[in-house]
């Protein structure tokens, strides 16, 4: 790209791909949103929006914002993808509407309903085994466990390799960024994991009666192929895990850094939704996505040529003061709807009430047993030029001896 610096928005030098972005990007998206309505990030020559009215106006609009040419940096309407686009986020109507449809219906609230004793009874078992050893990692021990667990489970995963899941989202998550070291180390990385994904995702790896087997049934019907099928399944794969970790990593950090957010959960458990919620909306575990527009556009008083990249970044929109009142106070009572830390519109992301179900299942679990979080050591952030995410969280979950001595129910 080549495009004259434009006249009519503000124009930065700020990076949303350095170390320092990725490892605090809260400063840099106050200094984004204060910039204006669109700005433009003059090293990658794109426009980008960080204020939730134009995030919201820019998602909600996927005529003119497409998603068709990827949701990353790249256009993969000109450049070669290193992996099949996903037929349910990096597509627009009609092909949208038909696999949206498909999961929709797999995803229906009677389905949900039979998950969430399963999901209960593992958050328990879970729960019971670490607050034996009392001092653990919460994203290895707690996020990562439970999630590789519960959500393949759900899917009709293989047992074997799971682990493999957290390597695919981290190389998928990282090439949406642009050709930086952290895409070139996961390309590196990219062809050995998407032999092991294409197995997993085919219809006889999947256990009968899962979510896989049932995107499976609608190609019986002729809705859509048998490969296409096993790509909707590989968007699963991408969406269900590790945004899901990242959450909960954050949310024990956000318990232990305030407690009487904690005590409150632990008097009202019915709160568990909200705050999962709520750390979505704080920490936004996705950035931000790219559109790319179908049409010359204006946007707030910014012209935008068509076939252009925009950089949509939901954690800005997330903590935007003229949305949220003191938007960077953790509180788990917050009236969060509007946020976009699941997306919006027709792309929002399509098993967002099974990550709900998953963490309320959890934190659930853990606050009828723990009554204090402590941060034992230094977390680590997880750099990644889209997943924003805790490498490590050393804690200790402290019980008092009523608790040790009468265990919650399962």
């Amino acid at each position: 790209m080549n495009e004259p610096v434009p006249g009519d928005c503000p124009s930065t030098d700020i990076d949303p791909f350095s170390d320092e972005f990725l490892t605090d990007p809260f400063p840099f998206l106050t200094e984004l949103r204060n910039l204006g309505e669109v700005f433009y990030l003059r090293k990658y020559q794109v426009w980008g929006v960080a204020r939730h009215a134009q995030v919201t106006e820019v998602l909600h609009n996927h005529e003119v914002y497409s998603n068709a040419a990827g949701v990353g940096y790249s256009n993969l309407k000109k450049e070669e993808p290193w992996r099949a686009p996903s037929i349910i986020l990096e597509v627009d109507p009609p092909v949208h509407t038909t696999t949206r449809g498909i999961l929709t219906k797999i995803l229906s609230p009677r389905a949900l309903r039979e998950l969430r004793d399963q999901f209960a009874i593992e958050a328990a078992s879970l729960a019971d085994q670490l607050i034996t050893t009392e001092t653990f990692d919460a994203v290895t021990d707690l996020a990562q466990a439970y999630i590789l667990k519960v959500f393949p489970d759900s899917l009709g995963l293989p047992p074997d390799n799971r682990e493999n899941l957290l390597t695919y989202g981290g190389i998928t998550f990282d090439s949406l960024g642009p050709r930086n070291p952290r895409f070139e180390a996961a390309m590196n990385r990219a062809e050995q994991i998407r032999e092991w994904v294409g197995a997993n995702c085919a219809r006889e790896a999947l256990t009968p009666g899962g979510f896989g087997s049932k995107i499976f049934e609608a190609a019986d019907t002729g809705l859509i192929s048998e490969d296409e099928a096993a790509l909707l399944v590989r968007s699963f794969l991408t969406a269900g895990v590790d945004t899901t970790v990242s959450a909960l990593g954050f949310t024990i950090r956000r318990f232990a850094e305030h407690p009487e957010q904690w005590d409150m959960l632990r008097r009202n458990l019915s709160l568990a939704r909200s705050a999962f919620d709520e750390v979505v909306r704080i920490d936004s575990p996705i950035t931000g996505f790219f559109r790319t527009t179908t049409e010359e556009t204006v946007l707030g008083s910014t012209t935008i040529p068509q076939d252009q990249k925009v950089m949509v970044l939901f954690s800005g929109a997330n903590r935007d003061p003229e949305r949220w009142d003191d938007p960077d106070r953790f509180d788990i009572t917050r009236r969060t709807a509007g946020h976009t830390g699941f997306g919006a519109g027709i792309h929002g992301c399509a098993g967002q009430m099974v990550a709900r179900l998953e963490t309320e299942a959890l934190l659930t679990a853990l606050a009828q047993r723990v009554t204090r979080w402590e941060v034992t050591g230094p977390p680590a952030i997880s750099l990644n030029n889209t997943l924003r995410a805790l490498a490590t969280l050393p804690v200790r979950a402290h019980q008092d001896a009523h608790e040790r001595t009468n265990p919650a129910p399962v």
